[in-house]
């Protein structure tokens, strides 16, 4: 019995298929390594102007101190090397990112419904902007969080920020800032999906206000009132357009699933 079932052409057909697959998913993974490989050795020639833009900050607040004090340390024999090649990568993955998401996109979209394909677009297609805008951001901010933080450095002490940390530090603020401008998409992806109503995003408009301005009080300086009321301003009106935007779809979808007045005198 169960060797007529493993040689009939229902099972063999179900077999192929997957193997199939696993070719095309090693293929696609073979083409976004490569891509992601070929990005990380152009921009391994790039990481001067790179470091330059990352200790700019760094070299401000040494100038402004009038002192040495301030500065960037590489404490191991591969330190500054290791710190290019960490910067390589991240770099390169985005510049590849155009080559490994075209290969995601066309291992997947086969799988999914016009519509699926539709909203997946509309989310990446508002999703890619906004993280690049809030990565921009925090370019902004950085500047002001390491003078905030130089200025805890008593005289009698030096500032020496190890290479892998200063990177590690710069890296999650950038990525933190991004995933917040995000942040309104995947609501709005939750309300499709389901999972939250508009009300619900809406009535926690006071813990978002909350969030947003204790957020930009922590990356922004004290003195510098404006750029907290700015990145807070910012960060509340994304969430509020995205309760809108949630909103909107729920009455949409509340006037689909309500009976037309044709549909009920035909149900009476």
């Amino acid at each position: 019995m169960m060797r007529r079932i493993r040689t009939s052409p229902e099972w063999r057909e179900r077999r192929l298929s997957l193997g199939g697959h696993l070719v095309e998913l090693r293929r696609r993974l073979t083409i976004a390594a490569l891509a992601v490989v070929v990005g990380t050795v152009i921009a391994f020639f790039c990481t001067d102007p790179l470091i330059a833009v990352l200790t700019a900050p760094i070299r401000a607040v040494s100038e402004a101190r009038e002192s040495d004090l301030v500065a960037l340390n590489f404490d191991s024999v591969t330190a500054a090397f290791d710190l290019r090649m960490r910067m390589s990568f991240a770099v390169g993955i985005l510049l590849s990112a155009p080559v490994w998401l075209w290969q995601v996109g066309a291992f997947v979209v086969p799988g999914l419904t016009r519509r699926e394909v539709r909203r997946s677009l509309a989310f990446v297609g508002a999703a890619v902007p906004l993280f690049f805008a809030g990565c921009a951001a925090g370019l902004l901010l950085m500047p002001h969080i390491i003078e905030l933080m130089a200025r805890f450095v008593p005289a009698q002490g030096a500032a020496l920020y190890g290479a892998a940390v200063y990177y590690d530090f710069v890296l999650k603020l950038l990525l933190a800032v991004g995933v917040a401008f995000v942040l309104p998409v995947f609501l709005v992806a939750l309300n499709v999906a389901g999972v939250l109503s508009g009300r619900t995003i809406l009535r926690g408009w006071r813990v978002a206000v909350l969030v947003a301005t204790v957020f930009a009080a922590l990356a922004t300086p004290a003195a510098d009132v404006m750029s907290m009321l700015l990145l807070a301003g910012t960060l509340t009106l994304f969430y509020l357009g995205a309760a809108g935007v949630a909103l909107l779809l729920d009455r949409r979808r509340a006037r689909a699933l309500a009976p037309s007045p044709a549909r009920a005198e035909v149900t009476a």
